[in-house]
């Protein structure tokens, strides 16, 4: 963005202009009172009080203690703004060991037909969820042996973000149907993608979860789309115990058991074969 310096110094005054345009600079839109700290050389509480001024002036929003968003200067007086929930929800897990995942990374991949209110991010640290300026941001807690399949994402030119793979996707919402709408928004989300998943992936990525309700999932999904060979789904059949699981686990137990895949269908085959005549 081309700031428009003079004005904002008039405005501001040249300190709290120099913290702004060196955060453009620097490409941080978001930022956090350690910034503030750095960038001018202030003391803790002279940093709060230059973050109340942003705020009050209509320059930065807060979007949670202690981190904040500059206000685009063509929005005039407007005071709340949010910007790219990717982004900020990029920030508010600190920018590591995080991604993208579930319901979100569906509508990334062009898995959903809908969009999505919630912002789900899976990250190794358990993170309290957070409803800012109308959008949840849903944090998920993935023990770090499961958080694995990950991709940049580019938001803008010069923002990216990290997001589960295509195929991660897929097993990560039949682990947590859940955080996508349920196991037939995932079950959408596999035949609308069917031609560019890869089906030795998803049964590798499925063994190396070791959950085996995903891997009865997958299986008996994988024959109903007819995605992958007889001989990955026989790989994942090899890995089936002798309990069952139901195929949607937010729905009640009922509805029939199949032996083959080792599930009971609480929801039928016919409502899953509906996405395909849609």
């Amino acid at each position: 963005m081309e700031l428009k310096h003079n004005t904002i110094t008039k405005t501001l005054g040249i300190q709290a202009a120099h913290l702004v345009t060196s955060l453009y600079d620097e490409n941080k839109n978001i930022f956090r009172i350690e910034d503030v700290r750095k960038i001018l050389r202030l003391d803790g509480d002279s940093a709060r009080n230059m973050l109340r001024k942003l705020v009050n002036r209509g320059v930065a929003t807060r979007l949670k203690p202690g981190l904040f968003i500059l206000i685009p200067y063509e929005l005039g007086k407007e005071r709340e703004y949010m910007g790219s929930p990717l982004i900020v929800a990029r920030e508010l897990a600190g920018g590591k060991d995080y991604c993208l995942s579930h319901g979100t990374a569906m509508e990334i991949h062009g898995m959903v037909t809908q969009p999505r209110y919630a912002v789900h991010v899976t990250t190794t640290v358990k993170r309290r969820s957070l409803h800012i300026m109308g959008v949840d941001f849903q944090f998920v807690t993935c023990k770090r042996k499961n958080f694995f399949g990950m991709a940049d994402h580019w938001v803008t030119k010069q923002e990216k973000v990290r997001v589960s793979d295509m195929d991660k996707t897929i097993i990560d919402s039949l682990n947590q149907p859940g955080y996508c709408g349920g196991i037939t928004e995932a079950a959408k989300g596999i035949w609308m993608r069917r031609q560019d998943l890869n089906p030795a992936l998803l049964v590798e990525y499925a063994i190396k979860m070791n959950v085996g309700a995903v891997i009865r999932r997958l299986g008996y999904l994988m024959e109903l789309y007819s995605v992958g060979s007889l001989e990955q789904m026989e790989i994942l059949r090899c890995r089936l115990t002798d309990t069952y699981a139901r195929l949607d686990p937010i729905l009640p137990s009922e509805g029939k058991f199949i032996r083959k895949w080792r599930l009971q269908l609480n929801v039928t085959p016919d409502e899953l074969l509906s996405v395909v005549r849609t």
